[in-house]
């Protein structure tokens, strides 16, 4: 029995359920195919006066196979990093966190890609940004991770996870490192299923389009038909297609059977065959956006490998997405998977009035 004391609409209440979640069938299997970079993250104020730098790690699919990993789901990672500190860095890093990195290549030519998190303090000057507000300013070009090819997926490591895991996960940001790193996100669609799902988040990123900016919609548009579940933003999908209505996406889209639609802060749709849904998003203080849309799909994807109905996929998503939200780094880091299913198994009107406060979510389940 789980015991959770949250704060809804400003109460404190207690809720007991029985836990299902975990269950003696073997744990899923996913795996997540694409770049991660080592993250430099200045002192708030002008880039130009952060003498110190905290150390971490991001990139979309990397992202998602830790939030995986935290949701009872054996996740690994196929990618390349560069023969570096870097690159040591980011494979040690997802492996204390359960990912499976046996299959990333080093590369002893390029190096590992490197972003600069700059964070605003509010302080009025000219090259300083607005309080808590961010921008990355990316070093990828000639990365290790853009050389990514097809015969990444053939080597022996890399074929022997795509062959067991039950789904494949990548984004639009891989397909648009190169022309070789579009041909590997082609090889996934194009995967045999036998059983398991290709996964795909739209995650436009028209720099990295540049001087291929007149293939993006198309071939963006062939990932999306071509898979069998797929994340949007609203706006980006506007961006793309020159649609953003979840309804009119997916009457363009009526291929993946399981397409989600982040219409904005607010709420997200999700369809699943002829099912639609639409959930609201949670009342919380949002510390730093970054990460975000990862997270959600890291929660959707694993309560859909654990069997969840779509309400419930779509709250799992939110709740992980809550804990980017209010959180300070890349990667999010989740209360108990107990704990979000207390939350994700509320009736309507509870959900409603939820407030997430990570701290009392991680601090007052006990089992």
């Amino acid at each position: 029995m789980v015991i959770l004391h949250c704060m809804a609409g400003g109460r404190k209440g207690r809720r007991e359920i029985d836990v299902t979640w975990a269950t003696t069938s073997p744990r899923p299997r996913a795996v997540t195919v694409g770049e991660g970079l080592a993250v430099l993250v200045a002192r708030p104020g002008p880039l130009e006066d952060s003498d110190n730098f905290e150390r971490t790690a991001g990139g979309a699919e990397a992202n998602v196979a830790t939030v995986l990993t935290q949701l009872d789901v054996d996740a690994a990672w196929i990618s390349r990093v560069g023969d570096d500190g870097f690159g040591r860095y980011l494979t040690g890093h997802l492996a204390a966190r359960g990912v499976d990195v046996s299959a990333v290549v080093t590369d002893p030519a390029r190096p590992t890609a490197v972003y600069v998190k700059e964070r605003g303090s509010g302080s009025g000057r000219a090259t300083d940004l607005a309080e808590r507000a961010s921008r990355m300013l990316y070093y990828r070009t000639g990365s290790a991770a853009s050389a990514l090819s097809t015969a990444d997926l053939a080597a022996t490591a890399a074929a022997g996870l795509l062959e067991r895991c039950d789904v494949v996960h990548f984004t639009g940001i891989t397909t648009a490192l190169s022309e070789s790193a579009t041909s590997l996100t082609e090889a996934l669609v194009a995967l045999p299923r036998r059983g398991r799902l290709v996964s795909f988040d739209l995650n436009y990123r028209p720099a990295l389009w540049a001087g291929r900016a007149a293939q993006a919609a198309e071939v963006l548009a062939h990932h999306v038909r071509g898979c069998d579940v797929v994340f949007f933003g609203a706006d980006e999908a506007g961006a793309v297609f020159g649609e953003d209505d979840a309804d009119r996406l997916r009457a363009l889209f009526p291929q993946p059977r399981h397409l989600v639609v982040k219409n904005n802060e607010h709420s997200v749709t999700g369809f699943s065959g002829a099912d639609r849904v639409e959930v609201p998003a949670l009342d919380l203080e949002v510390t730093e956006r970054i990460g975000a849309g990862d997270a959600f799909a890291g929660g959707y994807l694993a309560a859909l490998l654990h069997g969840r109905p779509l309400t419930q996929r779509l709250r799992f998503g939110h709740l992980c997405a809550a804990a980017a939200l209010t959180g300070t780094g890349d990667v999010a880091e989740l209360p108990s998977p107990r704990a979000l299913e207390v939350l994700a198994d509320l009736d309507e009107s509870a959900w409603g009035r939820v407030q997430y406060r990570r701290d009392v979510l991680a601090e007052n389940v006990t089992s």
